[in-house]
C-alpha cells in the first residue's frame, strides 16, 4: 500500500556518506534511523529513480538547491533527496551536484525503505532493478503532510517549486 498524507512514515535505515568527520558520524557511509532523524524535525523529501540521471542531475536536484533558503525560511529543517543507489554514489553525486550543506543525499540502496512507503518503480526489465518512483513529501515530526507522486517518466509534481508552493 502506498504511503498517503496523515500517515506515518514507516521506521528504516537510511544511509549517508559523510564527506567530513564529525561526533557522533565517521568518515564514510553511516547508517541512520528514519524514526530518529525525523523526530521533531519539519523535513522536505524528494526521491529520484537514481542519481547521476538526466532529470535527476538537470533538474530535480538543482531546484531544491535553488529554493533551499526559500524552504528554510517557511520552516524546513531539512532537505533530503533519497535514491535506490549506495552511500558511495549519493556521496560521489552530492559533491558533484555541490549539495553539500543543504541537501542530504540519503540512500536506499535495498530499496527496503522505498518498497515500505509503496513507492518502489521496478525497471528490471530496463536492466536498472528496482527504483523509487519520482515524489516529494512533507514530513512532519514523521507525519506526512504533503505528498506529491509523478506518473511513470513525469517531472511535473514533484520540484522544489511545487513544495514551496504547497507550504
Amino acid at each position: 500500500m502506498t504511503i498517503k498524507v496523515g500517515d506515518r512514515v514507516p521506521d528504516g535505515t537510511l544511509t549517508e556518506f559523510i564527506a567530513v568527520e564529525t561526533e557522533g558520524c565517521s568518515l564514510g557511509p553511516n547508517a541512520f534511523q528514519v524514526a530518529d532523524l525525523v523526530k521533531g524535525k519539519k523535513i522536505a523529501v524528494f526521491a529520484v529513480p537514481g542519481a547521476f540521471t538526466p532529470t535527476c542531475s538537470a533538474k530535480h536536484v538543482p531546484s531544491y538547491l535553488q529554493h533551499h533558503d526559500a524552504l528554510k525560511a517557511k520552516g524546513v529543517d531539512e532537505i533530503w533527496c533519497v535514491a535506490t543507489n549506495d552511500a558511495f554514489v549519493m556521496g560521489a553525486w552530492a559533491k558533484e551536484q555541490g549539495s553539500q550543506g543543504k541537501i542530504r543525499m540519503m540512500a536506499d540502496g535495498s530499496a527496503k525503505w522505498t518498497k515500505a512507503l509503496g513507492l518502489e518503480l521496478d525497471l528490471t526489465e530496463r536492466g536498472m532493478g528496482i527504483r523509487s518512483q519520482r515524489y516529494s513529501m512533507l514530513l512532519d515530526d514523521g507525519v506526512v503532510k504533503l505528498l506529491n507522486i509523478e506518473a511513470p517518466g513525469k517531472y511535473e509534481v514533484s520540484d522544489a517549486e511545487t513544495l514551496l508552493n504547497q507550504l
